[in-house]
């Protein structure tokens, strides 16, 4: 009895350690993922960091200056803060199709920093307390 016990701890710690590979394999290949670790890529360290830190991220428009913060999401996550960081009002517009978080965020980022006209001009503006800091807190 002590025999068969002994052989099954090895193949049961050999299936774990398989299961948890596969999962961090497929855990980091995700869309949701790799849109992540491109948004990454293009976001200065400054804006990693605070990414990192807070789930969103300050991008300074081209045209006018302004600053709006760029919540973890894929629509109605663009907000126009005031030097104190407040939001002001909030943007909606998104790229055709279905994307990642990531992958919209990092639309969006380009957007503002290139075309800051452009993309307002598309947007749907809503009112800056529409939602909450804690609707964006939710875990990746």
């Amino acid at each position: 009895m002590i025999a068969a016990v002994w052989f099954r701890a090895p193949a049961r710690a050999r299936l774990h350690a398989l299961r948890g590979l596969y999962r961090r394999f497929f855990g980091e290949n995700t869309p949701d993922a790799r849109g992540r670790r491109l948004l990454s890529e293009w976001l200065s360290p400054a804006q990693r960091a605070q990414f990192e830190q807070h789930r969103y991220f300050d991008v300074i428009g081209c045209d006018t200056g302004k600053r709006y913060r760029i919540h973890y999401g894929t629509a109605a996550n663009v907000h126009e803060i005031d030097d104190a960081g407040v939001a002001t009002m909030g943007w909606c517009f998104v790229p055709s199709g279905f994307l990642a978080p990531g992958d919209v965020m990092l639309a969006q980022k380009i957007a503002l920093e290139t075309d800051e006209r452009g993309a307002l001009t598309l947007a749907n503006r809503f009112p800056a307390a529409t939602h909450s800091e804690h609707f964006y807190r939710r875990p990746f």
